[in-house]
């Protein structure tokens, strides 16, 4: 499991994205980008955060370190927006926490060098997992140090959402034309070759065990907890298997994804009314940039 802390202070919601989640400090002194159970998208989210982290790691690619954060909504008493309330009170107990990396900033292209090998094995990564909100847009991606960072994959495992049809999903393909490194020219194939191998049944056990069991619990069409562990184990231990029908084979050019853009915010103002036809459409975008130090107080 995952090391176990415990929340101490609610520091500050971040509204980049559509779940909330908070930045917190635990009884480890350190500080945490906190993604919540009770908020919209819930516990599969965090779900998908363990597993694909953890196997990104193990991978190779660097991503944040990860928490399990022990809540008290108490500690966050002085929070004034009452929605954000209501779902810290939908989240005691176990949560997720990602390590805060101050100074990180949300990756856009051309800001550090990322060659096509490196493009290639998070590209891959996302076709394996069908994480298809890694998007010129929405990167969830971030500079630190001058590296790459990832975060944010708790949109991947499209599967986990309706099981009945997991099986039927094993060989399919993702688009990933929007890709954020579609532009570093990511060599799949190379990243197919080396880290398909990787991604083994005990890899994957040992992964997939990280996730708690209350998050695993009561899942339909499941008898038990290791039931579901083990359908995530053989879904994606299938999948690699089968990478020659699902390895993404082509990226969009800034000037067609531009031009997607434009036809796509034209059918949106098409169908409004008159009153909202100069309203700003930020369909995909996030509202702020996420500068994660901005959120929390060294003093």
């Amino acid at each position: 499991m995952l090391d176990l802390v415990t929340a101490v202070r609610y520091v500050d919601p971040l509204r980049a994205g559509g779940s909330v989640p908070g930045v917190v400090e635990t009884d480890d002194l350190g500080t945490y980008v906190v993604k919540f159970t009770g908020a919209a998208q819930g516990r599969k989210a965090l779900i998908a955060e363990v597993i694909v982290g953890e196997l990104a790691r193990r991978l190779g690619l660097r991503v944040p370190e990860l928490r399990l954060v022990d809540f008290d909504p108490a500690v966050a008493v002085d929070e004034p927006d009452a929605e954000i309330q209501d779902m810290l009170k939908a989240s005691a107990g176990l949560n997720l926490g990602m390590d805060l990396l101050p100074g990180a900033r949300d990756f856009r292209p051309g800001m550090i060098a990322v060659d096509s090998v490196e493009a290639g094995r998070v590209v891959w990564l996302d076709a394996l997992t069908g994480n298809v909100d890694r998007t010129v847009h929405n990167p969830n991606l971030v500079a630190w140090h001058g590296r790459l960072w990832l975060i944010d994959n708790g949109a991947a495992l499209i599967f986990h959402h309706r099981w009945a049809g997991a099986e039927a999903a094993v060989g399919k393909a993702y688009d990933l034309s929007a890709h954020a490194l579609g532009g570093s020219a990511p060599d799949v194939r190379l990243a197919d070759e080396e880290l398909g191998p990787l991604v083994t049944v005990p890899l994957l056990e040992e992964v997939v065990a990280l996730v708690p069991d209350e998050w695993l619990a009561g899942e339909p069409g499941f008898d038990s907890v290791d039931a579901v562990r083990h359908a995530y184990v053989t879904h994606l231990a299938a999948r690699v298997v089968l990478s020659e029908e699902w390895l993404p084979e082509g990226f969009a050019t800034p000037e067609q994804l531009r031009e997607a853009e434009r036809r796509r915010a034209a059918r949106t103002r098409a169908g409004r009314p008159a009153w909202l036809q100069e309203v700003p459409d930020l369909h995909g975008k996030p509202s702020v940039e996420t500068v994660w130090e901005h959120h929390f107080d060294e003093g």
